[in-house]
């Protein structure tokens, strides 16, 4: 059985909050989540707009359509049904009772603004991204946290690089987890693209050139973790960068692509820099990028790229459950000085973070966390370079080499299944069920 680690949040925000929309790219296991919390923990009746007539009632007569519903409703692919978001603000202004809606989106709400406004100050949103690895293994992860603890680094038995290479290639996906060969999973990579760009972007714009789309991604996609650089990649889509950005948008808007912005001293000159882009999944970007075991076997030079985005959406995951919360980001000097990632928590304090996907780590690797501590003064509280060794290795003070199995090791601790989630909850391939 596979626990998510979101439920938890998402119980929090049904018992005090009258809207929450959890929100995510498709087969990220939102519906199953869902479901499973309707048939146990939030009794409520569940519609979802896959479904045509559904849709279509919705669609015809929104206000109506809610007024059939008595007590707490779960509505699935909301973002389907946009005209419905004011109708519900008509409802929790009339009657502010918790839980009364549990809505789920295949859109980014914060991205699009007839979603998010209606119901600003009346919902909480709850992120669910493909599996985490504490996931998949069992366990929550509470590596942010412990970056932010004053106890140094700790961890033993390192798997090695053979191990977490499969890791990044297969990605986090429930469906494509379950799958056992890279084949099958190459193929269901393939069809989820063609979903994703055939129906959930059409359901955002009615855009012209769909077939530009699987292009562009795939040119993002072979740019992990590069600046953001529209000049450049118009050019090589052969697109004007006014039709490149409203493509990215809708790419951003269906959570296929992000945006990571730059960490500064000055708050203000933070917007002004160029954010990384990388892509919400390992699996599905080297599937775009057409690395599979083999060929990461003969050119390691690929792996270096595809291993930052691991590490930054993992990160990103496990921000939705710590108690820290910190912003993501990343730091780049005029000068060249440079760190892949960047934690900054509400206080200001910051963890850095390099990723390497080398077995050694020499003191060099160092050189741009040191320069994020001089810019950062007392604010810097650690400095980490994760890299495919076995060893913790300390490399001055707060400045430490750590195995990147440390993601979901440090300060990991058993996932607890509730005693009645996963009833009505989906089995995958695997056999095993997620709550």
């Amino acid at each position: 059985m596979i626990v998510r680690h979101a439920a938890a949040r998402l119980r929090a925000a049904l018992a005090d909050r009258p809207v929450v929309l959890l929100h995510g790219a498709r087969q990220t296991g939102k519906t199953t989540l869902v479901r499973a919390l309707a048939g146990a923990d939030h009794p409520a009746r569940y519609v979802t707009f896959d479904a045509l007539t559904a849709l279509s009632a919705a669609r015809h007569d929104p206000a109506g359509f809610l007024a059939g519903f008595d007590g707490p409703v779960v509505l699935d692919e909301v973002q389907r049904v946009p005209d419905l978001f004011v109708a519900i603000k008509a409802e929790v202004d009339r009657d502010r009772e918790p839980g009364r809606f549990l809505l789920t989106g295949s859109a980014n709400a914060l991205l699009v603004p007839r979603l998010s406004e209606s119901l600003a100050g009346r919902m909480e949103i709850v992120p669910l991204w493909p599996f985490s690895q504490g996931e998949i293994e069992g366990v929550v992860e509470g590596f942010v946290d412990a970056a932010y603890g004053e106890a140094p680094p700790a961890l033993v038995n390192a798997e090695g690089g053979a191990a977490l290479a499969e890791r990044v290639l297969r990605g986090g996906f429930p469906e494509a987890v379950s799958i056992g060969t890279a084949g099958r999973r190459s193929a269901w990579f393939d069809a989820y693209v063609m979903t994703i760009l055939g129906r959930d972007v059409r359901d955002l714009a009615d855009i012209e050139g769909l077939a530009e789309l699987p292009r562009l991604l795939s040119l993002v996609a072979a740019r992990p973790m590069a600046l953001l650089n529209y000049a450049e990649l118009s050019r090589s889509a052969g697109l004007a960068q006014s039709t490149l950005k409203r493509y990215w948008a809708l790419l951003e808007a269906v959570f296929l692509v992000r945006a990571l912005r730059p960490w500064h001293a000055n708050i203000g000159k933070r917007m002004v820099k160029s954010p990384k882009v990388l892509l919400g999944d390992s699996g599905l970007a080297a599937h775009l990028m057409a690395i599979d075991d083999v060929r990461l076997a003969r050119d390691r030079t690929l792996f270096g790229g595809l291993l930052e985005s691991f590490v930054a959406m993992e990160l990103t995951k496990q921000i939705g459950w710590s108690t820290a919360m910190p912003a993501l980001y990343h730091f780049r000097t005029h000068e060249g000085g440079e760190v892949d990632l960047v934690l900054e928590r509400r206080s200001g304090a910051l963890v850095g973070i390099e990723v390497k996907s080398s077995a050694t780590v020499a003191s060099t690797d160092f050189k741009g966390l040191r320069a994020l501590a001089d810019a950062a003064g007392r604010r810097f509280h650690r400095g980490i370079v994760l890299y495919t060794g076995a060893e913790v290795v300390p490399f001055g003070q707060r400045l430490h080499a750590v195995p990147i199995e440390a993601l979901w090791r440090w300060g990991a601790r058993s996932a607890v299944v509730p005693s009645r989630a996963g009833r009505g909850g989906r089995s995958g391939r695997s056999g095993r069920r997620v709550v």
